[in-house]
């Protein structure tokens, strides 16, 4: 038998940072995103061989274990281990041999969250292998659970809700722990507005969000009133666009999005750097309203919002830099699994 499994990567678009425990916990955070059409991948087959295989095709990591109930957590390829030790653990299923291969879109560190959107992918592989009754927010929660407390990832809560439900959510992120995801019903002729008006550059360099994280985190508790209040109004942001994204006001959604990430920058020192600077000058002097940079920051992805007939200049100016233009469209669907017949070898 094979499964394959896929689940969406995401653009962040208001809210950031205030899924973070522990400014969620004290305060309470509301995250604006929305899923794309770039994606993790997992195809979990059965192995002639007695063995565990694990195959991170994109990184060009493979590791080999024998059949047992738990594999170590050690730094490579945790993600996938992480997941199956959960599995074998809360389910209490028997472990077989298999093969699993997995790859993503994005690279890691890219800000669109694709560590978490693979955790999610694996687990859902997993709960279709063995038939698992998991639902939406059942998979969301185990998959934050495995990544921030099995593995000790610092990160948010945003990045696995959205990779299980997919599409347009405003997310609340409750002291209690609890989480609500609020799909929105955008018409679609915003959804291609804000398709041609979004325009994502890669700056071609990855970085790890923990660093900046934890500052964010060590902010909240000793109090730093300059970035807690910067958190407030980035959360108050999300709300903001939220209505301006339903009413279709591209131009208040750009204001919104500017401000946003001036107030986020005041979170954690990395969030920007010269590299990230020069990339907003190019676009700006070249026609783009506003932009911010995806996930954490310090690099990834920086999503720019242009006037449609200026794309192309903004385009052109940024590729003097190293970086590149990824196209992309929004999608609806969420993560998703499917077992087939095993045809090819």
């Amino acid at each position: 038998m094979k499964v394959r499994s896929k689940a969406p990567l995401r653009l962040g678009l208001a809210g950031g940072g205030s899924d973070v425990s522990p400014y969620s916990d004290i305060y309470g955070g509301y995250i604006l995103n929305a899923t794309i059409n770039l994606y993790a991948h997992c195809t979990i087959e059965e192995n002639t061989k007695e063995e565990i295989e694990i195959y991170a095709a994109d990184l060009d990591q493979s590791l080999t274990y024998p059949v047992q109930k738990e594999l170590p957590i050690d730094g490579k390829l945790d993600l996938h281990k992480g997941v199956f030790n959960r599995i074998i653990k809360n389910f209490d299923v028997e472990p077989k041999p298999f093969r699993i291969t997995t790859y993503s879109d994005a690279p890691a560190g890219s800000g669109l969250g694709s560590s978490s959107t693979m955790v999610v992918c694996i687990l859902q592989a997993f709960a279709e292998w063995y038939n698992l009754p998991l639902g939406d927010y059942e998979i969301a929660h185990l998959a934050y659970e495995i990544e921030r407390v099995d593995i000790g990832l610092s990160g948010g809560k945003q990045d696995q809700y959205a990779a299980t439900f997919g599409g347009f959510n405003f997310m609340e992120f409750l002291p209690n722990g609890h989480v609500i995801v609020n799909p929105l019903r955008i018409k679609p002729w915003i959804v291609e507005e804000l398709e041609a008006s979004l325009l994502l550059f890669f700056t071609g360099a990855s970085r790890s969000s923990a660093k900046i994280i934890d500052e964010q985190r060590k902010n909240t508790i000793e109090k730093n009133s300059t970035a807690i209040e910067a958190m407030h109004k980035i959360k108050q942001s999300a709300i903001d666009m939220k209505t301006a994204i339903l009413k279709g006001e591209i131009n208040s959604f750009a204001s919104i999005l500017g401000r946003a990430w001036e107030d986020k920058k005041k979170m954690a020192n990395s969030i920007t750097n010269p590299m990230i600077q020069k990339a907003f000058d190019i676009a700006l002097d070249a026609g783009a309203i506003a932009g911010k940079v995806s996930g954490a920051g310090g690099g990834g992805f920086i999503m720019f919002v242009v006037e449609p007939t200026k794309r192309k200049s903004v385009e052109k100016a940024l590729s003097a830099l190293d970086g590149r233009v990824v196209e992309f469209q929004f999608s609806d669907k969420g993560t998703q699994s499917w077992k087939i017949l095993d045809l090819l070898r």
